[in-house]
């Protein structure tokens, strides 16, 4: 494998890549394009409906269930950190079961242990924060488009494991809180990410910032789309069933993925770094 090595000494602003004394020529994640945000939200939506389903259907129990999955997943990132640079199988199969496992994880602490939705989502949210903070004292970044190097794919996939865990247990939270039905909380959470848009458009709300707000609302955005497809027609939902949800997505999140695989269309250009949209 190749690396450069950078010769400045100064450390970069939040948002800019910090000098490494072996930097990795590639980028490890995609570009923030349109496709990164669909891709995202279906991968929510499936770690939503699959994990439902995995724990109806795998005859395993709940905590069975989140080991196995837990092993997956520690074996497709195996995979993804010994690739040498993007791969979009890789990454999106590594996102989508995070979003499972993430799922699972929640649904033991609140359901098996009995650990209220308030502690999970301050847990969740303070061990996000230190990871950012570390990250940045380590690295001088926050900005994804500069994940070149082990170190900073590391704490990049610990970022995206608590955005999930903090975006699960803080829109079960405020489901159950605000009890708004599963088409009013969808509703609620694209004018969230909406208001997150126009800030970064409109007011130079800071574009990484922007970035990981947009990524945590995301979350419990593709939960509620699940909800809303995967529920009783009785209660609220399509009716559809956890099954047909999760074969439905995961064939869009295929063909995205094989689109993208031959187009290139999410390979992020240096001119790119720190955007919400390509």
């Amino acid at each position: 494998m190749e690396y450069e090595t950078s010769e400045n000494p100064v450390l970069e602003e939040v948002g800019q890549a910090a000098p490494s004394c072996h930097r990795l020529r590639w980028n490890k994640v995609p570009g923030v394009t349109v496709y990164f945000w669909v891709i995202k939200v279906l991968c929510t939506t499936v770690g939503e409906t699959a994990a439902e389903l995995l724990n109806e259907k795998a005859g395993l129990g709940l905590t069975g269930v989140s080991f196995l999955m837990s092993a997956l997943l520690a074996v497709v990132l195996v995979v993804q950190f010994r690739t040498k640079g993007y791969r979009p199988g890789v990454y999106w199969l590594a996102v989508a079961l995070i979003s499972v496992v993430g799922t699972l994880f929640s649904d033991n602490l609140t359901d098996n242990m009995g650990v209220a939705l308030e502690t999970t989502t301050a847990v969740f949210a303070t061990a996000l924060v230190i990871v950012f903070a570390l990250w940045y004292r380590t690295e001088r970044t926050l900005s994804i488009h500069h994940i070149d190097t082990d170190r900073r794919e590391a704490f990049y996939w610990f970022a995206v494991l608590f955005t999930f865990a903090l975006g699960i247990s803080a829109g079960e939270l405020v489901a159950e809180k605000i009890n708004l039905g599963y088409w009013v909380s969808a509703g609620l959470f694209v004018a969230a990410l909406a208001a997150i848009a126009l800030a970064w458009f409109s007011l130079d709300l800071n574009a990484v910032w922007s970035f990981w707000i947009a990524y945590i609302l995301t979350r419990p955005l593709g939960a509620s789309v699940g909800d809303c497809l995967s529920q009783p027609t009785g209660d609220g939902g399509l009716g559809l069933g956890t099954v047909v949800t999760s074969v439905l997505f995961l064939a869009v999140i295929l063909g995205l993925v094989v689109y993208l695989s031959v187009t290139r269309k999410d390979i992020a250009a240096p001119e790119q770094a720190g955007t919400l949209v390509a």
